[in-house]
């Protein structure tokens, strides 16, 4: 749905906030609220996702346009009058990592993401203008392909230094809730919004008809949780990095973040030992705890002319290597010769990849194979958009091979008939192709 009238007046307003926040950079928001008008909840309806599982009241978006009008009059009075009541988000488990464990996601109410992203449209004109330049999750035009690119960037101008791979255990769930407040303090102090953002972080969770209320993390599953964890990181590890560390090195250093996903780089070891130290106590300082076998300190040093070798993290014969956003950071050769960081699929996101592939044969066994088919190619069409890049063709094709190997196995299990051969297999390929790898991402080798 394009933009209206309705969406140019809102977006007018938001340019006049981040222009007062950018010439007023310590300045504190004590009014905001009264941009909400019903031209902005139309704006916040029309960029709310319509296609999401219903909540706990299981009401679908469908059903409650039915009087939409009057549903966000009704709406934006609750709001601003204080009577909203932020409901439970109903809690369901996913699949993690090589399946062996679950995590957690929330399903908001439709009415509930949809206030949300109101909120959202008043606070993300304010921090835009205080968010630093290496942080790309869940922000407006950034993507995590810009990540990427900023960290190969950074760490071959350093020669590849050394690396902190960060991982915050559960981030999401122990965000203390009181140091939240106060960090959005310093910035936002309109009552409304403030209230609004106190509810939904006391907001219940159901889960099995059990109702329980979580005393630390962010909005499960709501539009607004990546925003707070975004303001929350910001002060945390941004701002202190920028503050605190940057000033003190003796060599170069460099922070990519994404959400909660974090590299650090530096180009003097002493300096990546002192911040690899000093993390956790940092961390710890505002309720947040590392994981110790996931944060690692790993020397990545671009390895001298000659053949490579080694490769392991750490390894006193090579440069390691280490994960960031789904990829395996390497050194390897361009075309040309030079040392050059390169990137393929990491192992566990390949694997999740094909276990879903597995699951999906799995039940969509029995249909028509035309519809097995388009169903398999989006999946790979999927992939290959965010995985498609630049010397990770090779992972491209096992990937491929693999989901035809799989498709195989579970066309062969359709009858008693027996196990569907590679040469029949081929035939079905023939007239059923499978999209082929495709690099979307592409930069200079």
């Amino acid at each position: 749905m394009g933009e209206t009238l309705g969406s140019l007046d809102v977006s007018t307003k938001q340019q006049r906030i981040a222009k007062l926040a950018h010439d007023a950079p310590q300045m504190a928001f004590t009014t905001l609220a009264h941009h909400m008008d019903l031209a902005w909840m139309r704006e916040a309806h029309r960029l709310t996702r319509k296609d999401g599982a219903p909540g706990v009241d299981g009401l679908s978006a469908q059903q409650y346009e039915e009087k939409l009008e009057e549903n966000l009059r009704s709406l934006l009075e609750r709001a601003k009058a204080g009577t909203y009541r932020a409901p439970p988000v109903r809690r369901v488990h996913i699949p993690k990592g090589d399946g062996s464990q679950t995590r957690p996601i929330g399903i908001p109410t439709f009415e509930d993401k949809l206030l949300q992203r109101a909120v959202v449209m008043l606070l993300e004109p304010i921090y835009e203008q205080d968010f630093a330049s290496f942080s790309y999750g869940f922000r407006p035009k950034r993507s995590a392909h810009d990540a990427l690119g900023a960290l190969r960037e950074g760490a071959m101008d350093m020669r590849g230094g050394w690396i902190i791979e960060v991982d915050i255990r559960k981030f999401f769930d122990t965000v203390d809730h009181g140091r939240l407040r106060e960090i959005v303090h310093q910035r936002v102090r309109d009552g409304v919004v403030l209230r609004l953002i106190g509810k939904w972080l006391n907001a219940g969770v159901l889960e099995d008809l059990e109702l329980s209320y979580p005393g630390k993390g962010t909005p499960q599953g709501g539009v607004i949780s990546p925003l707070l964890a975004n303001v929350f990181l910001h002060e945390v590890v941004d701002a202190w990095f920028v503050r605190d560390v940057l000033p003190k090195l003796s060599g170069r250093g460099q922070l990519v973040r994404y959400a909660d996903d974090m590299v650090f780089v530096f180009e003097e070891e002493k300096d990546a030992r002192r911040v690899f130290d000093v993390l956790p106590k940092r961390l710890g300082k505002y309720g947040l705890t590392l994981h110790p076998e996931k944060t690692k300190l790993i020397r990545f040093t671009r390895p001298p002319r000659g053949p490579l070798q080694g490769g392991g993290a750490g390894d006193a014969e090579g440069p390691g290597t280490f994960d960031f956003l789904g990829f395996t950071h390497y050194w390897g050769r361009s075309l040309a010769g030079a040392n050059v960081v390169k990137r393929r699929t990491a192992k566990d996101r390949f694997s999740r990849s094909l276990r879903r592939v597995k699951e999906w044969c799995r039940a969509h066994r029995h249909d028509p194979l035309r519809v097995q088919q388009q169903g398999l190619a989006r999946k790979l069409r999927g992939h290959y958009a965010y995985f498609g890049i630049t010397a990770n063709s090779a992972a491209l094709s096992r990937l491929l091979h693999e989901v035809e190997r799989i498709w195989r196995k579970w066309l062969s299990k359709r009858s008693r008939a027996g196990r569907l051969s590679w040469k029949r297999m081929a035939v079905v390929l023939k007239r059923f192709p499978l999209p082929r790898p495709r690099l979307v991402h592409r930069h200079a080798t």
